[in-house]
Formats: C-alpha cells, sequence, structure tokens
C-alpha cells in the first residue's frame, strides 16, 4: 500500500495540489491522470521519493518497481543485466558474490559471507531470476539473441521497452510507471496490458493512451481542484462522473441561488416591520443555502480545426514501386521498405501501423520529400498542398523566437489577431504567446505545430506520430478534428482510439511485406482475426 498524508506541493506562487490525503491499495490499478502541467509527473516522483513534498508524507512498501526515464544510464550493462537491477536487492547480492569469487583465496569470513548472500539470492528467486527477465524482454519485442549485448547497441525506442521490463521485474508490491508505452508498438502495448492486468500489486501509471488506461485500470486518480480525487473504473467511467458530479453541485448551486434570492427578497421587504422573527429566520436559511464553492478546474481542451482553402483534386499522390534501405552496423542491408505502390485518393484517412523499425516513418518521410527512395517515385498532384507533422517535432521549431513570432513567420495575409485566435484555441493564451520556442514542453511543442498546420489551411495531411506528449483532452480534440477534415490525410500513430475513430484505410507494414486494407481499423482487426488473406501480406497470411 502507498499511502499520501497531507500532501502539498507548490512551485513558486502556484499550487499544483494540496493537502492531499489518499491511499492506493494493493489488487488496485490506478491510472494517473490530469492535463500537461497538472503535476502528474510531479506528483509520480513524490510517489517514487525523488521529489520532495512542501508538506506532507509518503510511505510506500519496500520493493517498488518504477520506470526510469533516463535510456542512457544503462548504456555499459547487458541487456538482461539491466532487467535483473529491477530488483536492487538481488543485484546487490549477485554483484557482491561476483567479486569474492573473484579474489585468488576466500577467507573463513568470505565464505560465511558468501553463504549469506546465496540465502538473499535464494530468498530473491535469484537462481531463476535470468529467465523470467528473459521472457519479459521476449514480451516487450527484445529477441532472446540481443539480451546478452550491451544497451549502448540499442536504439532510443528499444532501450525505453528494456526500463519497462526493469520496472516489472523482480515481483514489487508496487509499479510507478510514467509513460509505459512511449516508444511501444501496438503489439507489445497488448502485451503490457496484458502483464499489467494479472499483477497482484498496487499499480499507478500515468499514459495518455485512453484505450490503455480503459483496458488496464480498475480506477483513475485525478489530479483537479488542486487535490487528487479517486474514481472507481477506468478513464470513462472518470470522466463520466466527474461530468455528472460537477453539473449535480452546479445545478444545486442554482437552485439555492434562486431559493436566496426569494429569502433575500422576504428580508428587504419586511426586515424592519413586525415580522422580524420570520425575517431573522430567512437569515438563518440564507446563510445554510450558502452555494457550494466551485474550484476552477484544470482542464484545458483545445480546440482544433484543420480547414482548407481549396479542394484538390480526386487523385492526391501516386506511389510507384517505393523501396528503401538502411546500412546496419553490421555492414548488412536493413530493406524497410521494397517495392511498395499506392494511390492516394481524396478524402481518404490512412492509418499507417506497424512495429517500432519497421519503415513507417521512412514511408512519411519519402511522401513529403524529405528521403529520397532507393528506387520508386511519389508524384504528388499540382493542386495538392501538404502540412506535415515530423516525429522529431523539435527539428521543425525554430529556437530563439518567441510562439508567436514563429507562427507569424508562416502568416501571409492574416493579422495579429488571426493568429492570436489561432494560439489562443492551441491554449497559448495572453502571455503564454510570448514563451521562448527553446523553453516549450512536449505538448506545447505539438500544439505550436498543430497552430501552424491550421493557420495554412492544406488539402493533405501527412502526420508522424501527432499524440506523442499530447494529454487525453488533446489526443481526444485531434481526433474529433481529423474525423471532420473535409481533406486527405496519411497519419502514423500507436494510438488506438485516435486510429479506430479516424481511419478509413489501413496500411500495416509487417516484417513480411506490406498490408493495403481498404475499411476501418476495427475491420481490419477482424479481417486479421479471420485470416483473409486481403488484409495481409501474403507471408503473414501464410502463418496464420
Amino acid at each position: 500500500m502507498i499511502t499520501v498524508s497531507g500532501v502539498t506541493k507548490s512551485f513558486g506562487g502556484r499550487t499544483l495540489f494540496e493537502n492531499v490525503n489518499v491511499q492506493f491499495t494493493p489488487g488496485k490499478r490506478y491510472g494517473l491522470t490530469g492535463p500537461n502541467g497538472a503535476g502528474k509527473s510531479t506528483f509520480m516522483k513524490i510517489l517514487q521519493g525523488d521529489e520532495e513534498t512542501t508538506t506532507g508524507t509518503v510511505s510506500r512498501p519496500k520493493k517498488v518497481g518504477i520506470l526510469k526515464q533516463d535510456q542512457f544510464r544503462y548504456d555499459n550493462f547487458r541487456i538482461i543485466d539491466t532487467v535483473l537491477m529491477g530488483n536492487a536487492t538481488l543485484w546487490a547480492a549477485l554483484e557482491e558474490r561476483e567479486k569474492l569469487y573473484a579474489e585468488p583465496t576466500l577467507t573463513d569470513e568470505m565464505g560465511l559471507r558468501l553463504g549469506e548472500l546465496e540465502g538473499i539470492i535464494a530468498d530473491e528467486n535469484g537462481y531463476v531470476a535470468e529467465q523470467h527477465a528473459a521472457e519479459l524482454l521476449e514480451g516487450i519485442g527484445i529477441p532472446e539473441e540481443k539480451h546478452t549485448d550491451l544497451m549502448k547497441t540499442l536504439p532510443t525506442d528499444l532501450k525505453f521497452r528494456v526500463l519497462v521490463a526493469q520496472a516489472l521485474f523482480g515481483d514489487p508490491e508496487a509499479l510507478l510507471l510514467d509513460e509505459p508505452t512511449n516508444y511501444l508498438d501496438l503489439q507489445s502495448i497488448h502485451w503490457l496490458e496484458e502483464t499489467l492486468k494479472a499483477y497482484t500489486g498496487t499499480l499507478i501509471v500515468i499514459s495518455h493512451d485512453r484505450h490503455f488506461l480503459n483496458s488496464v485500470c480498475t480506477h483513475i486518480a485525478d489530479i483537479d481542484y488542486e487535490t487528487v480525487i479517486i474514481y472507481t473504473g477506468n478513464y470513462d467511467d472518470m470522466v463520466a462522473a466527474k461530468i455528472q458530479g460537477r453539473e449535480k453541485i452546479e445545478a444545486e448551486n442554482r437552485e439555492k441561488a434562486k431559493k436566496i434570492a426569494q429569502l433575500q427578497d422576504f428580508v428587504a421587504r419586511f426586515g424592519a416591520g413586525t415580522r422580524s422573527s420570520q425575517t431573522q429566520s430567512r437569515l438563518k436559511e440564507i446563510k445554510r443555502l450558502e452555494p457550494t464553492e466551485l474550484k476552477k478546474s484544470n482542464i484545458q481542451r483545445p480546440y482544433i480545426r484543420f480547414d482548407i482553402k481549396r479542394a484538390s483534386g480526386k487523385e492526391v499522390a501516386t506511389l510507384k514501386s517505393l523501396s528503401k534501405s538502411y546500412k546496419q552496423n553490421d555492414g548488412s542491408m536493413l530493406h524497410v521498405i521494397k517495392d511498395f505502390s499506392m494511390q492516394i485518393m481524396r478524402d481518404e484517412k490512412i492509418a499507417v501501423i506497424g512495429n517500432n523499425g519497421v519503415g513507417k516513418t521512412t514511408l512519411l518521410r519519402m511522401i513529403v520529400g524529405d528521403l529520397t527512395p532507393d528506387a520508386g517515385v511519389v508524384e504528388m498532384r499540382s493542386e495538392v498542398s501538404f502540412g506535415y507533422f515530423p516525429q522529431d517535432y523539435k527539428t521543425g521549431i525554430k529556437p530563439g523566437m518567441t510562439a508567436y513570432d514563429w507562427l507569424a513567420s508562416f502568416a501571409k495575409d492574416e493579422g495579429k489577431e488571426v493568429l492570436r485566435g489561432l494560439l489562443g484555441r492551441m491554449l497559448f493564451s495572453g502571455d503564454s504567446a510570448l514563451k521562448q520556442t527553446d523553453n516549450l514542453s512536449g505538448g506545447e511543442s505539438a500544439r505550436l505545430i498543430m497552430s501552424k498546420l491550421m493557420l495554412e489551411q492544406n488539402n493533405f495531411l501527412i502526420l508522424d506520430e501527432p499524440t506523442n506528449h499530447l494529454d487525453l483532452e488533446s489526443v481526444s480534440a485531434l481526433a474529433q478534428a481529423l474525423e471532420l477534415y473535409k481533406g486527405t490525410a496519411i497519419f502514423v500513430s500507436h494510438d488506438r482510439d485516435l486510429v479506430s475513430q479516424v481511419a478509413t484505410r489501413i496500411i500495416a507494414i509487417t516484417d513480411d511485406g506490406i498490408a493495403d486494407f481498404s475499411g476501418t481499423y476495427d475491420e481490419y482487426l477482424d479481417a486479421l482475426e479471420k485470416g483473409k488473406p486481403s488484409a495481409l501480406p501474403k507471408k503473414h497470411a501464410a502463418l496464420l
């Protein structure tokens, strides 16, 4: 159990949460939610013991699994050893035992200590530890032949997966996971969901993946109104309960205000007359009916709307026999896209899905002309204008400018009022529009790029992981905007709700080929389950 007692956290003159008293109990899985800037990561760091409170205390169990955020910290360790470090007691015992066995001679004292260490290792299931670590690594997509490689041989996304395995290792009594689905593909996210649903300890997780929260969580710990409120159920249940609760209080306050007005009218008319006793009674009733104070909610939802200046023709772009390979460290060639052709038609909403590293970003970069294919050609029709949201969004935002000035650099005839309006819709109101681009958070950077896309009014949107760093309200607003968009869109995303809500066509890139499926994501999954060849690459279909 994790117990939070009287915790307050303030930065300067701003209070994130005040006098929080909550308990997180074993057997329950809590989603920690709140918009960007609400204090989710700060609260998680307080739970982990990595952040001091302004006031209050936190008690936690002895063995806690924590998802580390520094992917480069373990570069000089073996991958499997990095997982084993998730059990600090076991790892310390294994290291000490190895040092003792490396001594040229063993004293009696060393022998006694070795006996103690063997006892600790046995208590921590150390003799099957590597087997359990290997199972975790394979579950998140790290093949067995790589387990003894150094962490520095892995790309950043795979390093993050290893850290997820590290947090899960060693049967921790509590799990604290901050954005565990970052860098995970759909297959690995599904594995993680099933693993967490089988977990019997106390789970607290931050995620911007609504589908993940709905699948995993039994409770939601929502940071709002300067406190943490526990709701029973998943994320959708919390939203419904939160709206219903606030609407109920607002309705009660309206009724109270109406009754108070009637009582005040009576007091005004008869306060100085013979009915003073009745007046006093009404004054007491007015005091009793004082409306419930409603603190301002910190939930803010951007208003995203992608308009188009003019429609494209029926055909938007044609991809002819595209191929792209990369040279690997061992000198071999990795073929990510091979002889791929497709036509992109007006009004299509195309989701590109697949595991990490299979070529999704490569495909989009070839479409926008940011990457030259080894073979083949991309033909964009002349009336098409496209807007691009790159996966590495920071490269698209020039440093040393204010957010307003950066957006203004793309304006043509639009005046200050239009630009300020766009920024306000994307939550850059007042002085926040003058924030330096160097200091923007991930979510702010993503919203600023979307302001640019709204300004440009392109008829073709190409979006590579646009939901990374967006909070749940922003992801929901983006999904709605893409669904209503009158142009054509192709996008890469691991957010299943976004893909399910928006996509009318699926491009699934696998190690066995590329499937081009005309239909929604749910229809694609249904076709996969039934093994329909039309939904699958030939090699992949043969495996089912």
